[in-house]
């Protein structure tokens, strides 16, 4: 029966903010507490749902906090996936007013070392006049800005200033504990989801019952829906990560920061520029790089820690142990447009998460009547950036990608 959880017993009832009874209000079964099921649990729950999300480990571990914390809509194309990007910023924003948790609004900075580098810079700029909020920034005015910047090559950079930084581990913890305060999300922790169907999910002895079920388990879904997942363009990103002690207690890096490596990866600057006599420069003098997947970030939480990456390595099963050489790679690339004399390394990991592998922008499928798979948002990869935006439109009907079915 819709509305039942737990062995058949009912939920609580929940009463509105004008404090009145909702006697039939819809429910909803999230699977997963990453960044895509907390995006679906909070879009359903605004919009009347009593949810349930049950998490099969004491809290999320997985790649929603194994990333950088950018919110990146320079990261994708314009058009719908951009407005998308900037309506999950909005509700970023939304909730981090709500929580307190800490942010930075500090935009992006893409460095520019070499000339052609700066002419992929000066076509972006060129063609997201009045679009986007960009400008091109010359040698001596990038330095004025961003003095830790390596000098000797300079040739300029790209500020964006859509992009937001949070620090994920922080706000992974938060936002459960708002969704349940605020809109009485309840979450199940421990409760690992071994079987689901039209209007049900089982663990163990218990069976959760609600209108309708959201698997957002990321390449875990695959224990559900095997055959599904056997059958669809996916495979697995691994990625390898560092995060370093913060310099000084002063030093701020001013915006998340690129070097000339993710002008090729992000589906953004391909829109808008020629990007092969680039590409092919690159696989001539970094042709180590490329096939490590390897294109450099940084990003500066509150503490003035810098997380710094990353590689990508696709496969269905990866090597469980992190590679050294690849995470010094990293390290060399970034010291050739950041300066940091004090480098010192806290932690190093990896994070996995699903990959389209056939230039899809998500995987959402109705596996059973009133059970979706939403999952590989973006592509996989820029769950921090889309899930909230890309939430609303799945509950709304207003997703407009024609679903996949799960044959």
């Amino acid at each position: 029966m819709a509305g039942r959880v737990a062995n058949g017993m009912p939920l609580p009832p929940l009463r509105s903010d004008s404090g009145d009874f909702l006697m039939s209000q819809p429910s909803a079964i999230v699977v997963g507490a990453g960044i895509v099921g907390l995006a679906m649990a909070r879009a359903l729950a605004v919009r009347g749902h009593r949810v349930a999300v049950l998490e099969r480990h004491e809290r999320a571990v997985g790649a929603s906090i194994r990333n950088f914390g950018m919110i990146w809509p320079i990261g994708v194309g314009n058009g719908p996936e951009y407005q998308r990007a900037l309506r999950s910023r909005q509700i970023w924003q939304e909730l981090i007013d709500a929580t307190g948790m800490w942010h930075d609004p500090c935009g992006s900075l893409h460095v520019a070392n070499a000339d052609d580098e700066y002419a992929v810079l000066a076509q972006y700029a060129a063609a997201n006049q009045g679009q986007r909020p960009c400008r091109l920034l010359g040698r001596a005015d990038t330095l004025a800005r961003y003095p830790a910047l390596v000098t000797g090559q300079l040739r300029g950079a790209l500020f964006n200033a859509d992009e937001l930084v949070v620090d994920p581990r922080e706000a992974i913890r938060i936002l459960p504990l708002y969704l349940q305060e605020r809109h009485q999300v309840q979450f199940h922790w421990r409760t690992p989801v071994t079987a689901v169907g039209p209007g049900w999910a089982q663990s163990g002895q218990r069976r959760f019952h609600a209108d309708r079920v959201f698997v957002c388990s990321g390449p875990e879904f695959e224990q559900l829906y095997p055959e599904l997942y056997a059958n669809a363009p996916l495979t697995r990103c691994k990625l390898q990560m560092m995060r370093l002690a913060a310099p000084s207690s002063a030093f701020r890096l001013g915006a998340a920061l690129c070097g000339g490596l993710s002008l090729v990866h992000y589906p953004g600057f391909q829109q808008v520029t020629d990007l092969e006599p680039l590409r092919r420069r690159y696989q001539q003098q970094y042709p180590d790089l490329l096939e490590l997947g390897i294109h450099v970030m940084a990003a500066q939480n509150g503490q003035g820690q810098i997380s710094i990456g990353d590689s990508h390595a696709y496969a269905h099963t990866h090597d469980p142990f992190d590679d050294a050489a690849v995470n010094q790679r990293v390290i060399d690339y970034l010291r050739r447009f950041l300066h940091l004399p004090d480098l010192q390394l806290l932690q190093s990991w990896h994070g996995i998460y699903p990959k389209l592998t056939d230039g899809s922008r998500e995987f959402i499928v109705e596996a059973e009547p009133g059970v979706t798979v939403v999952n590989a948002v973006g592509g996989g990869g820029l769950g921090m950036t889309l899930s909230f935006g890309l939430a609303e439109e799945v509950v709304d009907g207003r997703y407009q990608k024609q679903v996949r079915g799960a044959a």
